[in-house]
């Protein structure tokens, strides 16, 4: 027996709040790491452009759960819209990628004259 295909209403209503939370919460990691930590391969000015990105789609997400909370979970989004943040995480996963890298590197001991083992 097939089970009935939900409607685009039940979609989206079950579907977009944590597609939103996600975003949220991508957000909120990258942004607790380019406001704490000096990511030495970007230049200050893209650590700060990247933040500000950051900071506008947040409040850009938290526009647009507001929004579907205040119309009855009624209201949808287009994927023009989510696309942008989708390409902004996916950065700032690329950043924090090689951030990681970069910080388990091993570094290298101060030669003492004697053999390390």
């Amino acid at each position: 027996m097939s089970q009935p295909q939900p409607s685009e209403k039940e979609l989206l209503q079950n579907l977009l709040p944590p597609l939103l939370d996600d975003f949220q919460y991508w957000f909120s990691r990258s942004r607790s790491l380019l406001e704490s930590e000096e990511i030495t391969f970007l230049s200050q000015q893209e650590q700060t452009e990247l933040l500000a990105r950051v900071k506008h789609a947040q409040q850009e997400v938290s526009t647009a759960q507001m929004l579907f909370q205040a119309t009855g979970r009624q209201v949808g989004l287009e994927v023009a819209t989510l696309m942008p943040w989708h390409q902004l995480v996916s950065d700032c996963w690329q950043v924090a990628m090689q951030w990681r890298s970069l910080k388990s590197e091993p570094t290298e001991l101060p030669n003492s004259g004697e053999e390390q083992i």
